[in-house]
């Protein structure tokens, strides 16, 4: 018989959990950049940080095409345009309507955009120099959750 400290069958705590969340996002940077390709930027950036990341525009970018100081999420792609290359089609290959480069009778081809929507969302794009996310349409009047939800497979951007 053993008298010293009982037997206990206590298990040992769990380790903690390991988090992988380091603040940084991943995001596709393509067209008229130095280096095209992914690159890992804060979780705050911005396009104009996403675009020094993958080492500034070439010499024919047109930056001014795209909005600079919008937000950017974990998996989006910035394309930034060439002033050399024509302007982009108002259609994508998938048939979306591209935001930023739609008037508005192809706006209004989008199913529940009639002609105010579709001048508020070229107005609301006119003032920000062009959407970065298709999200950026909720700042556009008359367009709420439930409205995004319905647009949301009918547009892209770029």
């Amino acid at each position: 018989m053993y008298y010293g400290q009982p037997a206990t069958n206590a298990v040992a705590p769990p380790a903690p959990a390991v988090t992988t969340d380091t603040g940084r996002i991943t995001v596709h940077v393509s067209g008229a950049v130095a280096s095209p390709g992914l690159v890992e930027v804060a979780r705050s950036a911005r396009v104009a940080d996403v675009i020094a990341a993958a080492g500034g525009t070439t010499a024919d970018a047109a930056p001014g095409r795209v909005n600079l100081a919008a937000p950017v999420r974990d998996g989006e792609q910035i394309v930034v345009p060439s002033a050399t290359a024509p302007d982009e089609v108002p259609m994508a290959a998938d048939g979306r309507v591209r935001l930023n480069t739609a008037d508005a009778a192809e706006l209004e081809q989008i199913p529940g955009v009639g002609p105010v929507l579709a001048g508020r969302i070229i107005t609301a794009r006119d003032s920000v120099g062009g959407f970065a996310t298709v999200e950026d349409l909720l700042d556009v009047a008359g367009i709420g959750e439930a409205k995004l939800a319905a647009l949301r497979d009918h547009v892209v951007v770029p």
